[in-house]
Parts: structure tokens; sequence; C-alpha cells
């Protein structure tokens, strides 16, 4: 079966976290994702190797479904190659520093020059003005761009999410670019230029904040738990931020995830007090409506979680949605990667590696219904060196001079 993105050559320079999480995006959907790679390798190739001498999960669980191969960019030979990589490719990413491709001799006016149907995507930290020469990683992004200082209690300090948005969120939002932008060319025949900064990308996730900004003007916000605004939106737990309240809620045993997040809709708050033993404040004035129960919405979480604290979270979870109450067990990372239901849709899968054996990882959450993604494993370093190459005239001899050289 054909997959949405055959046929698309995608040239992937992209390394670390942002870029490789959507050049892995490209390649599930059926890109052929040339992940080119300077002849020392990704460095996350590396970092955080829990197996000596084999590719660490960190590098295996973003480079999925690609080929790879090496290049020096910094010699004439390697250039050379480069352009014709470039004349053969539908698509180059890359998320380098500011200035380092032009620097390497490819502006995008060149790049253009080389193949105008060429879509050039870029991640950047930041968009241009005073912040575009900063470097940026994940929780910086987050610092930069409003979440970090809406997340986390408020007598507390601004709070990473573990999430993470910053990367592989940006990563998504350079997915949806790069597709825009070949889409595009179908009817103009002409590439472009697509970039994505990770503050950005960061400030759209958190966009919800910047609506409550808004209406701190006209006052205090009645949904969130705080006190004291001070002409900003605070910090406010586990609030939900919306306009219908929850809070994590604790459960039996008493472990450190063991809590389930409850939402109070107004047609549940009858069905949560019988549940709980105080069928009677369903029809109390103090407690029937939701205008009621506001100034003392922690008083209500705490009736809940009485009743929550005699069960296990995952009891509580059937009960409530039989009641069609809205909630959900705070689900840890062990939880997650053994769970049945997440492995049976393909949201956690287990791949086999040819040095470390199998290893599990997260599964394409895109779903089309006629392009099925078949998760496979990361590439070796150079891996298809021998059939890129020699696909664009390079035959085994001068693979071998190239490779004695240090061009690839």
């Amino acid at each position: 079966m054909s997959q949405a993105l055959d046929g698309v050559r995608v040239l992937d320079m992209t390394h670390v976290q942002s870029g490789p999480s959507c050049t892995q995006i490209l390649a599930w959907l059926g890109a052929d994702v040339v992940k080119l790679e300077a002849p020392t390798g990704d460095i996350t190739r590396q970092q955080l190797r829990d197996v000596p001498d084999v590719d660490s999960l960190y590098f295996t669980m973003l480079n999925c479904n690609k080929r790879s191969i090496t290049l020096n960019m910094k010699s004439e030979r390697g250039k050379e190659i480069f352009i014709d990589l470039v004349k053969n490719s539908d698509v180059l990413v890359e998320n380098f520093a500011p200035g380092a491709i032009d620097r390497m001799g490819f502006t995008w006016e060149r790049l253009q020059e080389i193949n105008p149907r060429l879509v050039f995507a870029s991640i950047k930290g930041f968009g241009p003005g005073r912040y575009e020469n900063f470097k940026a990683y994940e929780v910086v992004a987050q610092a930069m761009g409003g979440a970090m200082s809406t997340t986390g209690f408020e007598d507390g300090p601004p709070t990473a999410t573990g999430a993470q948005i910053g990367d592989s969120g940006t990563g998504i939002h350079l997915v949806a670019g790069i597709l825009a932008a070949l889409f595009q060319r179908t009817s103009t025949g002409k590439g472009q230029r697509v970039t994505v900064a990770m503050q950005e990308a960061v400030l759209n996730l958190t966009r919800v904040k910047l609506r409550d900004q808004q209406r701190l003007t006209h006052g205090p916000l009645p949904e969130y738990p705080n006190d004291n605004f001070n002409g900003e939106v605070p910090r406010s737990g586990n609030a939900s931020g919306g306009g219908q309240p929850g809070w994590a809620l604790r459960c039996a045993p008493g472990g450190p995830n063991d809590y389930i997040y409850v939402i109070v809709q107004p047609p549940g708050w009858a069905p949560i007090a019988e549940l709980i033993g105080k069928p009677e404040l369903a029809e109390d004035p103090d407690w029937a409506t939701p205008a009621a129960r506001l100034d003392k919405l922690d008083k209500m979480f705490a009736l809940i979680e009485q009743w929550t604290e005699q069960h296990s979270k995952f009891e509580v979870m059937d009960k409530l949605n039989a009641l069609n109450v809205p909630c959900g067990p705070i689900m840890s990372t062990a939880e997650l990667i053994a769970d049945e239901t997440l492995a049976d849709l393909g949201a956690v899968v287990e791949v086999e590696h040819p040095q470390r054996g199998s290893f599990k990882t997260v599964g394409c959450p895109i779903k089309l219904s006629d392009s099925p993604v078949d998760v496979q494993t990361s590439p070796g370093l150079g891996e298809h060196n021998s059939v890129i190459y020699g696909s664009l005239g390079i035959d085994t001899a001068e693979l071998s001079e190239l490779k004695a050289s240090g061009v690839i």
C-alpha cells in the first residue's frame, strides 16, 4: 500500500531533537528521509547512552524510518556532492545555529538556483530581531514562550513541563509548514522558505494564557484558584484554566503518581455527590450550582478526594466514566510504556535494533486510513552511503577514496 508522501525526498540536516522530530514524522508519512550527518555523526548517537558503543535511545527514538549518509561539508568535494543531493531533493530541513548554512556557502538564494522546486525548512530559537542570535534549548523556549511563568503552584518557582513543547512541539509546527509548501508547489511549481521559531511555537501552544492576560483588564479570573493576580496570569497549580473546574486528587495506595484529574461540569455534580456519599449536596443551594461552588472549589475537591483516596486511580476512572464525568488518571512513564491499549493503538511500539535488540518508542500519532505506518529502526551512521551516493554516479572506487580522505 502506498503512503501519503511516497516520492518525496527529504534531505535531513537536523540534529538533536527539534529537527529530527519533524523529519521522523515525514518519514512515517512515507517520505524518503535521508539523514545527512558529519562523519562523526549526530551528537545524540552518543548522548545518554545506556548500552556501551551502541546508538543511544535519544537517537533511535528520533530517527526511525530514515536512511543515513555521512558528508564533510567543509571539503570542496563534499560541497559538490551536497549540490547533487540538493538537486535530487524536494525538501531540505536544518536546525543549525542562525547563519550556519549561509557560512557553508548555501544561502537561500543559492539553494533556489540549484533547485527552484526545493522547500527549505528551518527551525531557529527565535525570529528576526533582538533575540535572533541567542541560543535556544527546550527549557529556554518554554521560559521565553510563556509556558514556565504559568506552570507550577502559586507559592513555587516557575516550572518546566515534561512535555517537550519547545523541541518536538516546534518540530510538529515545521511539519505543517513543509506540507503546506509542498501542496502550494503543486500549483506554482516553486519551492519556498519555511521557518519556525521555538519561542513562537511555544507561544502558540500557550495561547490560552494570552487570552487570560487580556481578560485580566476586566478584573480577576474567577475560574482560577488564586487570590492575587498582580496584573499577569499566575501559576495556578493543577487548575484547569478553562470554564470547567478541575484538579488532581489523591488515590489509593498513595504513591507519587496515585492521582486522578477530575473535571466537574454542571451535569456531573449530582452524580458525583451521589457517588461520594453526599447526595444532599446536589440540592443544597450552597452547593447545587456552579456559581455557588465557585468560591469553594478547594472544599469541593477536598470532599471528592476523601472518596478517591479510598480507591485506586483506575477504579476511580471506571466509576466516574460510567457517570460521564471527565477524568484521567495520572499515568507514569512506567505505566505508559507497559499500557496494552497504547500498544494496541500503535502509540507505543517495539522496534528491533541490530545492536541493542528491541526497544520501545512512540508510534506515529497521525493516523491516515490509507497510509498505515510501520515504524522501522533508526539507521546506522552512514549505513546508506553506497546506495545513495551510487545513485549520484559515485562508484565504489571513488567511495573508498572519499572515505579515506575524510569526505564521507
